[in-house]
């Protein structure tokens, strides 16, 4: 079972400005989760405890004519915390990041072979490239 769309799931809502009400603690523990990326026994922790609070179910299901494979319970709350948890147990807590475009800030997964992403979209790494740019051209270096 690849659990990367179900850690996706866990990144959409950490960044969801308005999330369904049922859903807004898990939001904000999801995002403090990124926030703590630097501290894997944090993350480990804060992972633990939702696993408790939102136990998971798979099921099985042949719902795409694919024949029969694993599906998490239609719990959307389970999901993001154990697809979260996945990537944390195989890729570690360091790929959970923060954008460091100045404006921005939303999570992200860090899927590169070589751990060096820094911004949530190309949108954010270009703009702060080019402000970058231009912030050298007006230092004249």
């Amino acid at each position: 079972m690849d659990l990367t769309s179900y850690a996706e799931w866990a990144v959409r809502l950490a960044n969801d400005p308005d999330p369904p009400p049922e859903l807004r603690p898990l939001r904000d523990e999801l995002a403090a989760a990124f926030d703590e990326a630097g501290d894997e026994r944090a993350v480990a922790a804060r992972l633990n405890a939702l696993l408790v609070r939102y136990p998971v179910r798979p099921q099985l299901t042949d719902h795409d004519g694919g024949g029969w494979h694993l599906h998490l319970a239609e719990d959307s709350a389970a999901s993001a915390v154990m697809g979260l948890a996945a990537v944390v147990a195989e890729l570690g807590a360091d790929r959970l990041g923060r954008c460091q475009e100045q404006r921005c800030g939303k999570a992200f997964l860090d899927t590169s072979s070589n751990r060096s992403r820094r911004y949530c979209s190309s949108r954010c790494a270009s703009r702060a490239n080019v402000a970058a740019f231009r912030a050298r051209r007006r230092n004249g270096s």
